[in-house]
């Protein structure tokens, strides 16, 4: 029986417009949601807040084995949801196999977090137990972006789940179901009780309102920098938290000693994978001057030999961009580098959302797809002479996300990693990486440092509360 049913899709409960659910390779509607207006989101934050304080009372167990649930759902239905992801997202199979498996292992992961030790006896002056307690925020806004939408939803939506709360999640519209109803599927048959889970896809209205609700103390935001420097501004003025993983503008250090024949398959991937849109992506190559002139052509003929299609319907490397907005932006970025004296070594064109693997070389600080985030599939290659300078050129960024360094002397790239700040360093690997058990974030203008992952979860969907009790009533001088 499958687990998503289209026909549910037009709630009666939400107020706002009917959105089509479409499919970016070729422009077919796959369904029709009802998008959630700021009313929603104000009645959804009540209903969550009524029901999280049964759930937090619940034992650690009962919640653990919720989400142990929810985790296999995701391996049972794998078929399903792999083609959901493909057809809505304009994934690659492969891509699309990589997010399930992720979702899984949130879920594990979670489920883990719900009997972790929730505090610290403290010492105290006075004759008194004193300790610590860790307790649920309540209930958490989750807004995730359409890239990687079932990750970026399940690793926020998981462990605040597993710790007590309730979640309102509002997925971006052209990913609904991706990121949003198909968690609300799982979790539905896993056993959540209702009112913990709200689903409400809509745009930057139900997002305002969502970090505005007072009953909201706390916002997972994933998206662009502009975006979030505009929810973090909203969330500093109603005093509450907001979780920030926001843009990058990674880069991948090629040092003189590398392994070129490995090297091109890893860079490739990291600026590729997805057409590029990924936070992590590998969006400046910084190669050693020896190197450098081979790297461009190899790059671009590595480039020149992937599929771009249909991934539905074809096997692929790399599918659609997510819509016609994206491809303006992308295909501007490319067409402004090159005016102002980048050379174009591979890519540069589309057909419909379909861009061309592309390799810029020539780039220098004022080119706008090296100086920028551009979220498509987009390598520009700068050579470099010595360490010091592969050092200040990576370091030169507003953006400190990820960071991937190539060479043979694994010590001398540790070092190097030391003088560059980011949030995630990969020694002989591409940027782009993610695993549930890790910490993630990025520094600077990529967010507010590692709020995902292991121990970080405890940090962001917790409070911490102080106890004391005493056997008599304490007394005082007056």
């Amino acid at each position: 029986m499958p687990l998503l049913d289209p026909s549910t899709w037009q709630s009666p409960s939400l107020s706002g417009e009917e959105h089509l659910v479409t499919e970016p390779a070729t422009g077919d509607t796959l369904g029709t949601v009802t998008l959630a207006t700021a009313e929603d989101i104000g009645r959804a934050a009540e209903a969550a807040h009524a029901a999280q304080r049964e759930w937090a009372r619940v034992p650690h167990f009962v919640r653990a084995a919720v989400l142990r649930k929810a985790g296999d759902l995701f391996t049972e239905h794998a078929d399903e949801l792999r083609e959901w992801l493909v057809r809505e997202s304009g994934s690659i199979p492969g891509k699309a196999d990589f997010e399930l498996h992720v979702a899984a292992q949130e879920c594990y992961e979670a489920a883990a977090l719900a009997s972790r030790p929730a505090g610290q006896v403290l010492p105290s002056e006075a004759p008194r137990l004193s300790y610590t307690r860790r307790v649920p925020v309540g209930v958490v806004g989750v807004i995730p972006p359409f890239n990687a939408p079932l990750i970026l939803s399940i690793r926020s939506v998981a462990p605040a789940l597993a710790l007590g709360n309730a979640v309102v999640l509002k997925p971006d519209p052209r990913t609904a179901v991706c990121g949003g109803l198909s968690l609300a599927a799982v979790f539905a048959e896993a056993g959540l009780p209702e009112g913990l889970l709200h689903v409400l896809p809509g745009g930057a209205e139900a997002g305002q309102a969502l970090v505005a609700d007072p009953r909201v103390p706390v916002i997972s935001f994933t998206g662009s920098t502009a975006a979030g420097r505009a929810v973090g501004e909203a969330a500093g003025r109603h005093l509450k938290r907001a979780h920030l993983e926001l843009g990058g503008n990674s880069a991948l250090i090629v040092l003189e000693d590398a392994d070129i024949d490995a090297v091109i398959s890893t860079a490739a991937w990291g600026s590729f994978f997805h057409q590029g849109q990924i936070c992590m992506t590998t969006g400046r190559h910084l190669v050693h001057q020896s190197l450098y002139e081979e790297y461009v052509e190899r790059l671009a003929a590595k480039a020149d030999s992937l599929a771009v299609g249909d991934p539905h319907r074809a096997e692929v490397h790399l599918g659609p961009l997510i819509d016609a907005g994206q491809l303006g932006k992308v295909h501007a970025l490319v067409e402004a580098s090159t005016s102002q004296g980048a050379k174009l070594a591979a890519g540069g064109t589309h057909e419909e959302l379909f861009y061309r693997p592309t390799v810029l070389a020539g780039v220098d600080d004022e080119t706008p797809a090296y100086a920028e985030e551009v979220f498509g599939p987009v390598a520009p290659v700068r050579p470099f002479a010595t360490a010091d300078e592969a050092a200040a050129l990576a370091a030169a960024s507003s953006y400190g996300l990820s960071l991937g360094i190539v060479t043979r002397d694994t010590a001398r790239g540790l070092d190097l990693a030391e003088r560059i700040p980011t949030g995630i360093v990969h020694i002989n690997d591409q940027t782009v990486n993610d695993e549930a058990v890790a910490p993630f974030g990025g520094l600077a203008a990529s967010g507010t440092g590692a709020r995902f992952g292991g121990e970080a979860n405890l940090e962001a969907f917790t409070e911490i509360r102080w106890t004391t009790v005493r056997g008599d009533v304490a007394a005082y001088p007056f």
